[in-house]
């Protein structure tokens, strides 16, 4: 089964896609909840290059690794993986203004879809308000 989310994010799609694929930005926003985070994040933004993001619990009770391949890249549009035996694609849509960002992934069979949609929407809904708030903050610095 596939899960599909999405999100309008209100900034160019140049900041998008740095916000995206920065492992440094990546820290800031990869989170479900506030009670959790991203330790680390690496990738190789290439079709056949790994991606490693760790996840854990800031109480430090659970953590994991999301990682696994990119099996595309179309800068500024698409990404395309395989994590385990599952894959996701990200489409990078610019509409007027805005850019719609949207992912397709394989659902898991451990969690009940319901909760599945709401953990990926909350990280995408995070990093739409990641990427709006530093074009804010930005803009008030000149």
């Amino acid at each position: 089964m596939k899960i599909t989310v999405e999100t309008t994010v209100n900034a160019p799609i140049e900041d998008i896609w740095r916000a995206w694929t920065t492992p440094e930005d990546i820290k800031q926003w990869n989170a479900a909840s506030d009670d959790w985070h991203t330790t680390a994040a690496s990738l190789d933004l290439r079709a056949g290059g790994a991606f490693s993001f760790r996840m854990e619990a800031k109480d430090g009770s659970f953590g994991f690794d999301f990682a696994g391949t990119y099996t595309e890249v179309i800068p500024q549009r698409r990404i395309g993986m395989k994590f385990g035996d599952r894959t996701a694609i990200v489409e990078f849509l610019p509409q007027s203004g805005n850019v719609l960002v949207r992912e397709i992934f394989d659902a898991e069979q451990t969690h009940p879809e319901a909760q599945q949609r709401q953990g990926w929407q909350a990280i995408l809904t995070r990093f739409a308000r990641y990427v709006e708030n530093r074009l804010s903050h930005r803009a008030q610095q000149r």
